[in-house]
Parts: structure tokens; C-alpha cells; sequence
């Protein structure tokens, strides 16, 4: 278990060393996943930040890395390919083999996801296969290079402009994309895919989706990114592919094999994500959790603070402690609710609190529970049941307070 993303690297195709970084879960490892980015873009894009966040909350490893000649690796782009890109794939799936555990799922957006139909034949152990906003033939990114096509045969290399950044781009490389069959890959392919993909992508057109969910054999889903631009630059979009990828690929892999009859581990685990400034995994046992900040706080808002977990242990404690009683005294209440408030006061300030929470001074923690009782109950009984919310055992704790202690993990 890491504390922050790891980073790695390995070997790449053309023997130079691939940038990586392996975001691991929190909790127990219950599968890996391998992320290839859009053509000449990073692993560290958003969509890829945030497809590799969800999924590590969902016990998934994911391994992105950079291509050849790109973002922090080694070796000369212009000398690259399609070809040498699925070749830094499989490196990478034998990187993680060899290391860890080999991946089920891979994920690919773009040109990446070209790749990943691709590739993912080659690697065995490949259970489910994404694709984001990828074209249905590789050569579909010539498009892109405008004017320089012409320059490119003729001369055999030529300058484009691509997002503000120049690339060489030599005439073997058009031939490289040219030669290849996604289509036909993707008609063989014989693993569950997914599909994802923007109506309005400018980029690569909504009918490349068409052609490769046709192609594709089942099971094979589609999913509409509704708005959401190419590059999947606004972050509600890249959250909403990976909640998307996450919840789907749970149905193919091989996560709970080991792990249902596993011990859990004593104590909650809350460790970093390497995600934004605040934002942390919280391990409880089998479930995993992500706790951040308000944006206002400078955090994500991709979880509860801290304070809205203390809120929501107050409020389900409370719930199950009436649930309880309600049992075991036969009442007729068909459901309980409970809102949770916080908000630090002035204790002079505070008309509920004890005299001795006011002697104390300063500002003072005051939770506000509003329970809902929806029922045939009357007045006495409902009375009561707001009696028994203060027997609740994280209310007691709060109320009488609890002992911290804390040292370093010698470890």
C-alpha cells in the first residue's frame, strides 16, 4: 500500500524508458488496469487522473505510462508509430506481469484506444477492454496533420502543429496508421467491451463509435458522453467516464477471487491519493471510501471532509439505534431518517450545551440532528424515540469525548 501514486518506469519499444505511475488502492489490490493516453497527449491528463482515481477507489490498480518520444519518457517521437505504441502496451502489460500482477482491464482513449483494440488480443489475461473517443481505423488522426500530409510523402518528414506543440512527423509513420485494421482487430476481439463516446467530439466523429460497436462482438456496451468535448477537459465529464468505467468493469473482473474470505485488516487505513490537494482513500475493511474538501477549501469535493464523515457516523448510528428499539419494542415505523448538521459555536453562545462545555470557553462543535419518524406513532412514542437517539453510541462518544493516542508506524 502507497501513500501517493508510484512512480515508475520500464523499458519501451524502441529500448528508451517509459515514464509510468501506478495508482494503487488504498485497501487490498484487487485487480490491475492499464490506461494508453490520446495521441501525443500524457498520462497525465485529466481524463486519465481521474479514470485512474475511481477505480483505485474500487480496489483497482491502474498502471499509466507515457508513450515514446512523450510527456516524461525517453526516445524520439518522430521515430515512433502506431505500431511501436501497441509494442509499449504489451511492454507494459509484461511490466506489470512481471511485477505485480498482469492487467484485466485496459482502457484506451483516442489514438489509445485504437491501440488497446489492438493489443488487448495479445494479452492473455485481458478481461474487459474501454475505449474513449477512439477512431475506428488508426490513420483517421491524418486528418489532423492539415496541410503537412502532402509534405510528409514528399520530403518523408514535415513540421504539424497539434494543441500549440510542434511534431515531426515522418512518411513511415502514415504508412504505419494506414496499414493497420482496428475494424478487423476489434471483429476478433472476444472480450466484453465498452465504448464510450462524445456526440459532439470535433475530434474523432461519433460515427467512429458506430463503426467499432458494430464491428465488436458481444457483450459490448455504448455509452453517450452527452456534452463532453474530445479531451474530456471539463472535469465533470472525465468524472462521470469513470464512475462509468468503474461500475462497469466490476461485472467482468476477477476482483473477488482471494478476497471474499480474506481477513480483513484491523482498523480503518486513510491514505493520500496523489488527486488534488486533500483528497484521501479510506479503507474499511472491504469497502473503499474517498474523503476530500470543498473546492472552497481548496479540495476536489470528490468525497465528504472529514466533518461530513463524523456527521454521517453520528446520523447512522443514530438510525441504527432507533431501528433497534423500534424492533424490539413491535413499533408500527416503516422508516427513520436522520440530517446531520455541524457547525462550531461560541459556547457562551450554545443554549444546549452543559455548563461545563461552557466554562470551557471559545468555540465548541455542535452537531444538530433532525430525525424523521415516518410511521403510526403517537406523541408519547415519538417523545420517546427522541430519548433513545441520545443512547446512540457515537453520540456518547461525542458527548463524553474519547482518548487519541498516536505514534509512527515503524514499518
Amino acid at each position: 500500500m502507497a501513500s501517493r501514486p508510484q512512480k515508475l518506469e520500464f523499458d519501451g519499444a524502441h529500448g528508451a524508458k517509459l515514464a509510468a505511475r501506478l495508482d494503487l488502492p488504498a485497501g487490498k489490490i484487487r485487480a490491475f488496469a492499464l490506461f494508453a493516453h490520446c495521441f501525443t497527449c500524457s498520462k497525465d491528463i485529466p481524463a486519465a487522473r481521474h479514470i485512474a482515481g475511481a477505480l483505485s477507489a474500487e480496489g483497482i490498480a491502474v498502471l499509466r505510462f507515457d508513450f515514446t518520444g512523450l510527456g516524461g519518457s525517453g526516445g524520439d517521437f518522430s521515430s515512433t508509430g502506431f505500431s511501436s505504441n501497441v509494442e509499449d502496451l504489451k511492454l507494459a502489460a509484461d511490466f506489470l506481469r512481471k511485477n505485480y500482477e498482469a492487467p484485466q482491464l485496459i482502457i484506451g482513449h483516442s489514438l489509445g484506444g485504437a491501440a488497446v483494440l489492438s493489443v488487448a488480443g495479445d494479452i492473455p489475461e485481458v478481461r474487459a477492454v474501454v475505449t474513449i473517443g477512439a477512431p475506428s481505423d488508426a490513420d483517421h488522426v491524418i486528418h489532423n496533420f492539415k496541410g503537412a500530409e502532402d509534405e510528409i510523402r514528399e520530403k518523408g518528414l514535415g513540421e504539424v502543429d497539434l494543441a500549440g506543440r510542434t511534431f515531426t512527423i515522418r512518411k513511415e509513420f502514415l504508412e504505419d496508421l494506414e496499414a493497420q485494421s482496428v475494424k478487423s482487430k476489434t471483429a476478433k476481439l472476444g472480450k466484453p467491451l465498452l465504448v464510450l463516446h462524445a456526440p459532439l467530439d470535433e475530434t474523432v466523429g461519433i460515427d467512429n463509435a458506430t463503426s467499432i460497436f458494430v464491428a465488436a462482438k458481444h457483450p459490448k456496451s455504448f455509452v453517450s458522453l452527452d456534452k463532453a468535448d474530445h479531451l474530456l477537459t471539463r472535469s465533470e465529464d472525465a468524472a462521470h467516464a469513470a464512475r462509468v468505467i468503474a461500475g462497469w468493469a466490476s461485472g467482468y473482473l476477477d476482483m473477488d477471487e482471494g478476497t471474499k474470505n480474506a481477513p480483513v485488516s484491523e482498523g480503518v487505513d486513510v491514505v493520500e491519493t496523489g488527486q488534488g490537494k486533500f483528497q484521501a482513500m479510506v479503507a474499511a475493511g472491504h469497502h473503499r471510501l474517498i474523503a476530500d474538501e470543498p473546492t472552497s477549501y481548496g479540495g476536489l469535493d470528490s468525497g465528504p471532509s472529514p466533518y461530513g464523515y463524523l456527521s454521517a457516523a453520528l446520523g447512522a448510528c443514530t438510525v441504527m439505534t432507533l431501528r433497534m428499539y423500534a424492533d424490539r419494542k413491535g413499533l408500527q415505523l416503516d422508516r427513520i431518517g436522520t440530517r446531520v448538521f455541524h457547525d462550531k459555536v461560541h459556547a457562551a453562545d450554545c443554549q444546549e450545551c452543559s455548563e461545563e462545555q461552557k466554562a470551557r470557553g471559545g468555540k465548541i462543535d455542535r452537531f444538530e440532528r433532525v430525525i424523521s419518524l415516518e410511521g403510526d406513532l403517537d406523541a408519547q412514542t415519538r417523545a420517546r424515540m427522541l430519548e433513545i437517539a441520545d443512547k446512540c453510541p457515537v453520540h456518547r462518544t461525542l458527548e463524553a469525548g474519547a482518548a487519541v493516542v498516536t505514534r509512527e508506524d515503524a514499518k
